[in-house]
């Protein structure tokens, strides 16, 4: 463990520096698809935040087994048998946000962030680093593509997490909020050209922001250069 990166570095990695949509500009499908409300982007967030940790602990646990010529076949299996478990598991206990997200939880397998974050920290890192890489990279995704549907939600029907005790449970009826009264919202918000709308914002502002942080970084190291 002594080689595993500080899991603080991990953690920034996923939910900022390289958010799998913000930053990699990955999952664009599901991002596109299921974002109508907010809801629906929690939902689907979570599912592929639990194959990530699953199929990342999973891979690192068998990377010196796996020969690196068949290293890709062999994640894919690993990662389709994760998928189809939250899939099952959607589909007994989660039935109505099963039917919501359809076809878009078996494409989880074909989701480039978990293939990438498999071959890219995985199959490289202890099995703890990433797990905890799989966690910040699924929670990064989750909370980008949960504020995506908010914000198109909020602009397109008035509502926020609607309809969370039919998809999510009676445990999360304390989410659903009215924000504009009945018919006040824009209907091209909830349709494609509005999601490509937000989600071009929310890139150009996360991007806006990192500017602002990296301003602060010449001045502290300015003074030791002119000495």
């Amino acid at each position: 463990m002594s080689d595993a990166p500080a899991m603080r570095s991990v953690l920034r990695d996923g939910l900022w520096d390289n958010n799998v949509v913000l930053g990699q500009m990955l999952g664009m499908c599901p991002a596109m698809a299921v974002t109508s409300s907010a809801t629906n982007g929690l939902g689907m967030g979570l599912a592929t935040m639990v194959v990530l940790v699953m199929s990342n602990a999973l891979i690192a646990s068998l990377r010196n087994w796996v020969s690196p010529e068949v290293r890709i076949p062999v994640f894919i299996v690993l990662i389709a048998g994760m998928v189809t478990l939250v899939d099952m598991c959607l589909n007994a206990w989660f039935h109505d946000l099963y039917k919501v997200l359809g076809i878009f939880i078996a494409l989880i397998v074909v989701n480039c962030a978990v293939l990438g974050r498999a071959e890219a920290f995985a199959s490289r890192q202890p099995v703890l680093a990433s797990a905890v890489d799989g966690l910040a990279s699924g929670l990064g995704f989750t909370l980008a593509i949960t504020l995506l549907g908010a914000v198109r939600e909020i602009a397109g029907s008035g509502t926020l997490f609607a309809s969370a005790h039919l998809l999510l449970g009676p445990d999360f009826a304390f989410l659903e909020t009215r924000v504009m009264p009945q018919g006040a919202g824009a209907l091209f918000m909830i349709l494609p050209p509005g999601g490509f709308l937000v989600l071009g914002l929310m890139i150009a502002g996360r991007r806006r922001v990192q500017q602002w942080l990296d301003r602060g970084a010449p001045a502290a190291v300015a003074p030791q250069a002119a000495h």
